[in-house]
């Protein structure tokens, strides 16, 4: 009798062996991993751009074949389209404050640098060039950044002394060749179809009005950020987030227009939603300022106003847009920033520890990894201003190089899609009327 042929199958090792049978029967590991996503799609709906963040942003209002560079911010960076190669013609100039920030000038140029390799922009880039050499030989940056001006992707703009992140807003009329200012000048003047900045928030606001000016008809600017919802694909756009702590009604009616034309135009929303942050759904709930925005806001024919939104709705996918005070909405903004740090200490903390706490990280990295990028404020890069003559998009104190390019993408967003045309038709029409067709005449501030 032949002798019999062995067989071909490799049996699996012994440790591949054990692995299998401690992960079946550890269902905390299994468990975990279902907890970890819905948890992160309840808190995804917290973190903040900013967008806005900025942002891949709801339900979108782009049109349709043109490049959105918002599309893939929840879902990280160096997506297919980032990748391909872009037509200089297509490229807009952005004005970029050097010198606005914590870490300014440094960490801001590299973001610099690295947008206008991945978004079809130029920057002018304004700073103090005493103070930008020496950040840029420690950042060893020269060779990028010659490179780059060779191509004219960059240009530098000189400016003088910069306002500094603790000085008063209104040192921006004495300082008139601060960085912040000069930005401003050059989208006032034509030169730059956007403007962002990380620097001192209030000079930011003060500068936008006094250089841009405010848009006719609208009484007060608000800063408006985009937050996640439960749907990866959706955000919401949540004004004001700090630029006026107390409001009047028609101030918040007015933010709702604002946000309405944002959501339609950029985030490519059909119809947004409208909500107004309050403490129950009912019109009789709130204080005094929500409940005459209520009436406001029902009365309004140009929006569609969903009703008061409670906390627990605004990262829930049923509004689009959700107008508050500034004060409200600052709160708001920084509590969601650190959801996504807490969330995932507490992840650490409650994964086995040992070996087992070593597989059950490696089932879990991947997952982890997309629940930071979802919390992760410097994901959404920045906040629009909106109700001032121009696209400005204002930063975080502590941006460094990923919130740059973030805040870059969104103000390209933005200026590409003429967001500002739209906003100046509003001015130029009376409330109650929707593109043309009749309302009931409320009047808009």
């Amino acid at each position: 009798m032949p002798p019999k042929e062995p067989d071909k199958r490799t049996k699996p090792s012994r440790t591949i062996r054990r692995l299998v049978i401690w992960y079946r029967r550890n269902a905390a590991v299994t468990s975990l991993v279902g907890t970890a996503t819905s948890a992160a799609s309840t808190a995804g709906s917290v973190a903040g751009a900013a967008t806005w963040a900025a942002t891949s942003a709801a339900n979108t209002v782009l049109q349709p074949l043109v490049f959105d560079p918002l599309r893939r911010l929840q879902r990280g960076l160096g997506g297919p389209d980032e990748n391909a190669p872009i037509n200089d013609a297509d490229r807009l100039w952005v004005a970029v404050d050097g010198m606005g920030g914590d870490h300014a000038p440094g960490p801001i140029l590299e973001g610099c640098l690295q947008a206008v390799e991945r978004l079809p922009l130029r920057v002018r880039f304004v700073a103090e060039l005493d103070r930008l050499t020496p950040a840029v030989a420690e950042l060893g940056l020269g060779n990028q950044l010659d490179e780059a001006i060779a191509k004219g992707l960059i240009q530098l703009v000189p400016s003088g002394l910069s306002v500094g992140m603790h000085e008063e807003a209104t040192v921006v009329r004495k300082k008139r060749d601060a960085s912040i200012n000069l930005a401003m000048d050059l989208v006032k003047q034509g030169q730059a179809t956007a403007v962002y900045s990380a620097g001192n928030s209030g000079a930011v606001m003060a500068s936008a009005i006094f250089r841009l000016g405010r848009l006719k008809g609208i009484d007060r600017p608000a800063i408006g950020a985009l937050f996640p919802t439960r749907d990866p694909e959706q955000q919401v756009l949540v004004l004001d987030v700090g630029a006026n702590m107390d409001c009047k009604p028609e101030w918040l009616h007015q933010f709702a227009l604002l946000g309405n034309i944002y959501s339609r135009d950029v985030l490519q929303v059909a119809k947004p939603r409208i909500g107004l942050v309050n403490i129950g759904e009912e019109e009789c709930k709130g204080n005094d300022l929500c409940q005459r925005t209520y009436s406001l806001l029902a009365a309004e024919q140009r929006v569609h106003f969903a009703g008061n939104c409670e906390g627990r709705d605004i990262l829930s996918g049923r509004f689009d847009v959700v107008v508050c005070d500034g004060f409200t909405g600052n709160v708001l903004l920084k509590f969601l920033e650190s959801v996504g740090s807490v969330l995932l200490d507490v992840i650490k903390v409650e994964l086995p520890r040992g070996r087992r706490g070593k597989v059950g990280s490696a089932f879990l990295i991947n997952n982890l990894r997309r629940i930071k990028k979802r919390l992760d404020h410097a994901e959404h890069g920045g906040a629009l201003l909106l109700g001032v003559d121009g696209v400005c998009v204002i930063g975080h104190g502590s941006s460094k190089a990923l919130s740059v390019l973030s805040a870059l993408r969104l103000a390209h967003s933005a200026a590409n899609h003429h967001v500002m045309d739209d906003l100046h038709a509003l001015s130029g029409t009376k409330s109650g009327t929707t593109r043309g067709t009749a309302g009931n005449g409320v009047a808009c501030g």
